[in-house]
């Protein structure tokens, strides 16, 4: 396993800080140069905000037109000729009411100019181009060196659906034409492996308008691979002393009063339906239940830790506008898991969840991880104290397993820090993955303790964790991770077998029940066509191995294996090849 990125005892390093500071304000400078160009083609476009995001910039505009593809060369040119220009950014600070006479035709500048508390305001100067904008820019345009506009998208104000659906315009900025050229290599290869374009190729999932937004229906290929997934990821945790559990998808509005996520999750969960006069939630998560379930009897110290486990299927809600096929959806399944320990037994535990978090990412060939903790945010439950140790703890697991890892401060869930593992998949991008999360919000709210030792009650120490993330998530990882050429132990279809005429169909018959007998997934084309076509279309289907069938390999009790890769082996002896696939499965390879 690598860790890279991240220095450790907590400590960013200085020169990567100062470097992401500079590449920032390149990309927020090159939103203002965009602007300008925008608004000296459309003098009466209204704009609203243009900040720097990863790898690039957008801005939104109310635009008198919609915009088109070919308007984007066209605001490219004004920008080079902006750029060309090497105006200096200039800062200045003045009243609101200064700022309200230069933006008095803009709504959106007067909106937020409302919003701010202080009596003065930051703008920035470009040649004729004002923004209220706190900063911090490049000295001028002329800095800008590689940048490149790549869509056009819509996006409501503020985030609001109720509000003004505006224009928003992307655009990648680097410090380079040849950072800005790897980039977009990177990208031509990711929209090749995008996991909606591929899982409706390979037939694995998909998402109905008619149900709605953001809830996955499973087709039969990607049920099997997520069993497979499903039946590894039981195995591994009944090993290491987890204990599986089912619950409810609903419950009371109380529950989650009590919990504290009615006050700090309320807007991420679904409105309250009623039941017998009484009101309930679809559960955004599912501690709660594992909670309850701890608490159905009086526990000792003698039975902890418990480490309870559950493929739950929770319900959280997320706008429209930010739903992406598996990887950002509304209905999902955790790997969930709680551990419930004594306080002495807490590092130890996190721990071993990280030996876990990591054997799981390794088996599924992601080897190139990083570390984040994850400390209090402003909105928090509990008491400080709690929450300086917990922080500790979780730490001082780090760093037993020596992992470097970097902290995110004012990240943590509301009711505890945690650590994030963000994996890196073949071209290069983070996933969110493994997450371990102490809590010690829940046991004091919920009043969870065991019988000590000294037959008095104590507080128990509570895990949250997943060491996958969420079923869907990493789905859409795996496919886009292996451009849907999945591992042979993971591939819905192992072996397809392609006899070459209908006198060939009872030893691919014969063939297919000694493969399946030996639990690996197969199919066989019965259908008409040449076999070239057959080997076309599993080769579409990313199948591993293809077994074509003649008259040489019936006669001699062979198989003429064509790998995916498009290697092709001939003569092969059936038992070798089924060994050999047997022993794929069994190691699970990656080919």
């Amino acid at each position: 396993m690598m860790y890279d990125y991240y220095i450790m005892n907590n400590k960013i390093d200085k020169e990567e800080k100062e470097m992401n500071n500079e590449i920032e304000k390149v990309r927020h400078s090159a939103a203002h140069i965009m602007a300008e160009a925008v608004l000296s083609l459309f003098p009466d476009a209204k704009f609203a905000i243009g900040p720097a995001i990863e790898n690039g910039f957008y801005y939104d505009f109310e635009l008198p037109r919609p915009l088109t593809p070919d308007d984007l060369s066209v605001i490219t040119d004004k920008m080079n000729n902006i750029i060309s220009q090497d105006q200096p950014f200039l800062h200045d600070e003045i009243t609101k009411d200064e700022a309200r006479k230069i933006f008095y035709s803009q709504p959106y500048k007067l909106e937020l100019i409302n919003d701010i508390e202080d009596e003065k305001v930051s703008i920035y100067r470009q040649g004729n181009f004002v923004d209220l904008c706190r900063g911090p820019h490049v000295d001028s345009t002329g800095k800008i060196k590689a940048f490149k506009l790549t869509s056009i998208a819509g996006a409501y104000w503020r985030g609001d659906e109720k509000n003004q659906m505006l224009q928003r315009i992307y655009g990648l900025a680097f410090n380079s034409n040849t950072e800005l050229d790897e980039y977009l290599k990177k990208m031509e290869e990711a929209a090749k492996r995008d996991h909606r374009k591929l899982g409706k190729e390979l037939d694995l999932f998909s998402v109905h308008e008619e149900s709605g937004p953001g809830l996955v229906c499973w087709h039969p290929k990607g049920s099997v691979v997520r069993s497979v997934i499903e039946d590894f990821w039981k195995a591994e945790h009944i090993k290491r002393g987890y204990d599986i559990l089912y619950t409810p998808h609903i419950a009371k509005v109380d529950l989650w009063k009590t919990s504290g996520h009615w006050e700090f999750y309320r807007e991420n969960m679904y409105s309250p339906m009623e039941i017998d006069d009484e009101e309930y939630v679809i559960k955004p998560m599912n501690c709660l239940y594992h909670i309850l379930i701890y608490k159905s009897r009086l526990r000792s110290y003698r039975e902890l830790p418990l480490r309870w486990a559950e493929l739950g299927t929770v319900y959280r809600y997320e706008r429209s506008g930010v739903l992406h096929g598996l990887s950002r959806v509304r209905g999902f399944t955790q790997d969930d898991a709680h551990i419930f320990c004594r306080f002495d037994q807490l590092e130890d535990e996190v721990v071993d969840v990280l030996d876990l978090a990591s054997f799981m990412m390794d088996s599924f060939g992601f080897d190139n991880y990083k570390i984040i903790l994850s400390t209090r945010p402003e909105k928090y439950a509990g008491s400080l104290e709690i929450w300086e140790e917990a922080e500790s703890i979780l730490a001082k697991a780090l760093e037993r397993r020596q992992i470097n890892y970097k902290v995110d401060p004012g990240e943590g869930a509301f009711y505890g820090p945690k650590i994030d593992i963000k994996f890196e998949d073949a071209v290069g991008r983070d996933w969110q993955g493994p997450t371990i999360q102490v809590d010690f919000n829940n046991p004091q709210r919920f009043d969870v303790n065991y019988i000590g030792e000294d037959g008095k009650e104590h507080m128990v120490a509570m895990v949250h964790r997943t060491v996958l993330g969420s079923m869907e998530r990493f789905m859409a990882c795996l496919i886009e991770h292996y451009g849907g050429a999945f591992p042979v132990w993971l591939s819905p279809v192992q072996v397809a077998i392609l006899p070459i005429a209908d006198r060939h169909q009872d030893y691919a018959k014969k063939l297919e029940n000694e493969l399946k007998s030996r639990n690996l997934r197969v199919e066989t084309d019965y259908q008409q066509g040449t076999v070239n076509n057959k080997i076309r279309q599993a080769q579409a289907q990313k199948i591993p191995y293809m077994l074509i069938i003649g008259d040489k390999e019936v006669d001699n009790g062979t198989v003429s294996v064509r790998f995916r890769n498009g290697e092709q082996k001939n003569g092969i002896p059936f038992e070798d090849f089924m060994n050999l696939a047997v022993k794929a499965v069994t190691e699970r390879a990656e080919n």
